[in-house]
């Protein structure tokens, strides 16, 4: 499914309450009591339908990439948040207060108590709620409690603006728009049942093995994981996978991970992981031969589709997992572009995987560019970080502009070598990018 149907699609289930609303034959009120109520139903709407931007289907993140989906649906919820938090300060008409012209009560607003409550509680927990997915990780709640939070907090919310909706909307309580919001919201509980339910337990089937662990940096790791039983996993070089490790199919403990192999190499996976005080703290002491449950691939951190007469990947920090089979998969495919690696770390001690830089610079030609902000004396590399200045050494050229550029790192970095690249005279479509973190 194109990108583009996916937007339409969204932007349709998005407005289709509006046009039940139109349809209901209802009689119309004062211009902002009506401003009031669509602000509503399509705050509802957009609520609902988030569940299934983040319900981790390949169809969608593999389509427009893990990063376009979750900033399309940080940028809705804010818009949700934004219209409910306005539209009950829109209505005029008295509230609970027969109006001579209205024999029916078709134009009272009512305080009925399901509705009131309701909707209250949903008025003060929907900006809390955006406010701590927001503030996340400065929050320091372990991953695992954050996303059980999260996905169980949406939910009870969605269910709170429901019964809102339905004992106190004007519109809403027609069978039709009555019978959408249904719909909607059982997709939404669906699409949580999909990710923490249904997918875990088709996992059982085709289980892993941790067959490699070693310290590749400081807090740094690589583990290698291997099918039991079955094919493994068809991938793209880039793609990432949420991956179990000791943990059973039915677990909180799970995390996005780049996949730093290269499909070409065989059915095996091998991840570059950092620890961050969530179970990767415990990497250290996972025994080989653990079992691990892989639910992937995701994303669209890939070259496939995508022209380039050179590629450039751009890395702060773990970030060069992704980077890495990607190059590897340039070099078993003997690919003739030219290529540059731009690898950022803060000192020397967390540069990760020097033995595979030194493999790409001698076999593949790679030109390798190590970045320290804390160097040492001998430091033989660029100084400082991954800015703006060192972007337009690099690539200031005017055969650049046609190169394809990778970005992977921290949410800062790769801002700041967007900017540049663009200021560069680089298109956006040559430019793709993914993150885990953002604000």
């Amino acid at each position: 499914m194109p990108a583009f149907v996916l937007i339409l699609t969204y932007v349709v289930l998005a407005l289709a309450p509006l046009a039940l609303a139109a349809a209901s034959g209802r009689p119309p009120r004062p211009v902002m009591d009506e401003i009031a109520s669509a602000m509503a139903m399509v705050a509802f709407a957009i609520l609902l339908v988030e569940f299934v931007l983040s319900g981790r289907f390949r169809s969608i993140s593999g389509r427009v990439g893990l990063d376009v989906t979750m900033r399309f649906h940080q940028l809705f919820a804010r818009t949700a948040l934004a219209l409910a938090l306005v539209h009950p300060f829109l209505y005029t008409l008295p509230f609970a207060r027969p109006l001579p012209f209205d024999p029916t009560r078709q134009l009272t607003l009512t305080f009925a108590a399901e509705g009131l409550v309701t909707g209250v509680l949903a008025f003060v927990l929907l900006p809390a709620f955006v406010l701590l997915s927001i503030a996340r990780d400065r929050i320091g709640w372990r991953y695992e409690t954050w996303r059980l939070a999260h996905g169980l907090g949406a939910l009870v919310i969605a269910l709170l603006v429901l019964i809102h909706a339905r004992h106190a909307g004007r519109y809403s309580a027609d069978p039709l728009l009555s019978g959408l919001w249904a719909v909607l919201t059982a997709i939404a509980a669906l699409s949580l049942l999909h990710v923490y339910a249904v997918k875990p337990l088709l996992a059982l089937r085709r289980p892993w093995r941790v067959t490699g662990l070693r310290k590749l940096a400081e807090r740094t790791w690589e583990v290698v994981l291997s099918p039991s039983g079955h094919d493994g996993i068809a991938y793209k070089a880039g793609q990432f996978a949420w991956i179990r490790i000791g943990a059973p199919a039915v677990s909180l403990r799970e995390n996005p991970f780049s996949i730093a192999s290269a499909p070409g190499e065989g059915r095996d996976l091998r991840f570059v992981i950092k620890e961050l005080g969530d179970f990767t703290a415990t990497l250290s002491g996972i025994p080989l031969g653990t079992t691990a449950y892989v639910d992937g691939p995701h994303g669209n951190l890939v070259l496939e589709g995508r022209g380039g007469t050179g590629i450039a990947c751009i890395a702060g920090g773990v970030g060069i997992a992704p980077m890495l089979g990607l190059l590897r998969q340039l070099e078993l495919d003997a690919d003739p572009r030219p290529t540059v690696l731009v690898y950022g770390n803060r000192h020397a001690g967390q540069i990760a995987c020097t033995e595979d830089l030194a493999r790409l610079r001698r076999q593949h030609r790679t030109q390798v560019v190590q970045v320290l902000l804390e160097p040492p004396d001998d430091w033989q590399g660029e100084r400082g970080m991954v800015d703006a200045a060192l972007i337009a050494r690099l690539f200031a050229e005017p055969r650049h502009r046609d190169w394809l550029y990778v970005l992977c790192g921290p949410p800062a970095m790769m801002e700041t070598v967007e900017a540049a690249l663009l200021g560069l005279g680089v298109a956006p479509r040559r430019i793709i990018s993914e993150r885990f973190q953002h604000d």
